[in-house]
């Protein structure tokens, strides 16, 4: 085997309480699809941030093409040759596709000549787009062709990529891996981290698993099945969520022709959706990012208000109650962005558990919080859903995405709602992870919670779900059984097909 692109030696980094990454050594060949797998915590980020020079290790080595290699900063790693695509998009809604490319540029060109190879670049590799589009216009897949177009104009050795298609649809995958194939034909080596085990064993040629900041081990994908890449993620066996028995009961949640507008520009408006929701009963509702999904959240959580009887919580009208007043009553929420909209950056994570807990938990006395009971509900969060962290006092930036949105989804689930709303409950969680967190939706329905589970993982829907619906440019269609309903129906609602029948169930 020639020489390798980039070699890892014995690279450790550790910060308070934790050592992120313990002795880590693997090669990347030139041309090589290789995955980086590992359960939420087990030190991925920390490594690949090491690669491209956001941190720096405190042991071990790297060579690049047969040289050492320790870049200082990003700039430094680019100028190397190393490109990469944050799970979290770094783009300004109200600029164009071409003035964010040349934002991330060190010495962007004429903005003629800049368009120009953007088109060129993007039609090459599948993945067109218009320079002159504002980006806040743009769904979730046109803006990673953004984020990939960007690293591609660099011309990299190697590309990481950290969670891809965690916003894309199946076809959007597809023309995605077409781009990445090639690219690898051509000689750039991509350095993939991704949680679905399924697109591992299409993708990639070889991967290397971390557990606990240690590598444990390596396999070829496409000879190893999703769950023993799973397990030896996690280092025990796999169990896959249990549906228990259970009778829906009356009405809990039930939502008539609400229409709303998106406070943001660039989102989605809410378009006469109508549903109602059992108690026991899980709703599953899918749909392509940026169809409405945030605003149907903030509809139900408060954030928006709406007229009162558009929303009724056992049969009282709450469309004009704030976010606390229906987390008094039992309904509450769990938004996709974690980071800054479920979870303060920077306060511990007692003080997060309090944010939303402080009424359903009993944990304000005469206008104070009572800091005990506050940091005994957050220890029951972390070790009843596995958080992976120091402490309770540790601010929520400084947990892995996956290892917060345990927390988030615990917080709320251990406060007993009536009624749950989530936005994408497993976002960025291991498989482990992932399979805990359905698990808990399905037993919080078993004790007659009612759910909404509003997910882009159709397998995740169709798992816990009993009943389907899409969302379809702020349009609800027709919830129906999940048992029995196919891929082709489920991509028929999710298109649109159905966007003008409202439900009324």
């Amino acid at each position: 085997m020639n020489a390798p692109l980039l070699r890892l030696q014995g690279l450790t980094k550790a910060y308070p309480g934790v050592i992120a990454n313990d002795d880590v050594s693997f090669d990347i060949q030139q041309g090589q699809i290789h995955a980086l797998l590992g359960e939420n915590g087990a030190g991925k980020s920390t490594l690949v941030k090491m690669i491209y020079g956001l941190v720096k290790p405190d042991g071990g080595r790297m060579r690049l093409r047969g040289r050492p290699y320790a870049p200082t900063e990003p700039r430094a790693a680019r100028a190397d040759g190393i490109a990469m695509v944050f799970q979290h998009f770094s783009l300004f809604e109200a600029l164009d596709v071409a003035e964010n490319v040349a934002l991330g540029m060190e010495n962007p060109p004429p903005m003629r000549d800049l368009a120009r190879r953007i088109r060129a670049v993007s039609e090459t590799y599948g993945l067109p787009l218009d320079p002159g589009r504002i980006v806040g216009d743009l769904s979730a897949g046109e803006r990673q062709r953004v984020e990939i177009v960007r690293c591609l104009l660099q011309e990299p050795g190697l590309l990481i990529m950290d969670e891809p298609t965690s916003v894309l649809t199946p076809q959007e995958v597809d023309i995605l891996f077409l781009t990445l194939r090639k690219l690898a034909a051509e000689g750039t080596a991509i350095l993939y981290i991704s949680h679905k085990l399924g697109e591992i064993r299409a993708l990639c040629d070889h991967a290397t698993v971390l557990r606990l900041g240690r590598v444990v081990g390596e396999c070829t994908p496409s000879e190893t099945t999703a769950r023993e890449m799973a397990e030896l993620m996690v280092g025990s066996e796999l169990k896959a969520p249990e549906r228990a028995g259970r009778a829906m009961g009356d009405v809990a949640l039930e939502i008539s022709g609400l229409s709303a507008r998106s406070p943001s520009a660039f989102g989605t408006s809410l378009k006469e959706v109508s549903l109602a929701l059992r108690k026991g009963e899980i709703v599953g509702i899918g749909g392509v990012a940026g169809n409405g999904q945030d605003e149907l959240l903030a509809a139900l959580s408060g954030e928006i208000l709406t007229p009162p009887d558009t929303i009724r919580l056992h049969g009282q009208p709450i469309g004009q109650q704030r976010p606390g007043e229906r987390r008094r009553l039992g309904l509450l929420s769990a938004p996709e962005e974690r980071l800054g909209h479920a979870a303060a950056p920077d306060m511990s994570l007692t003080e997060n558990a309090a944010l939303t807990g402080a009424a359903r938990e009993g944990l304000v006395r005469g206008g104070f919080l009572k800091w005990r009971a506050a940091e005994a509900f957050a220890r029951r969060i972390i070790e009843a859903f596995d958080v992976r962290t120091p402490g309770p006092d540790t601010v929520a930036r400084a947990l892995s995405g996956g290892n917060l949105q345990k927390f988030v989804i615990g917080r709320e689930v251990l406060q007993r709602p009536e009624v749950l709303v989530v936005n994408q409950p497993t976002w960025g969680v291991d498989a482990s992870a992932a399979a805990a967190i359905r698990q808990a939706l399905l037993d919080l329905a078993a004790q007659g919670a009612a759910v909404i589970c509003i997910s882009q993982d159709l397998d995740e829907l169709m798992e816990v779900a009993d009943r389907f619906a899409a969302l379809n440019e702020g349009r609800l269609s027709e919830p129906r059984q999940t048992a029995g309903l196919g891929i082709e129906e489920i991509g028929l609602m999710m298109g649109g097909a159905h966007g003008m029948e409202v439900a009324h169930v």
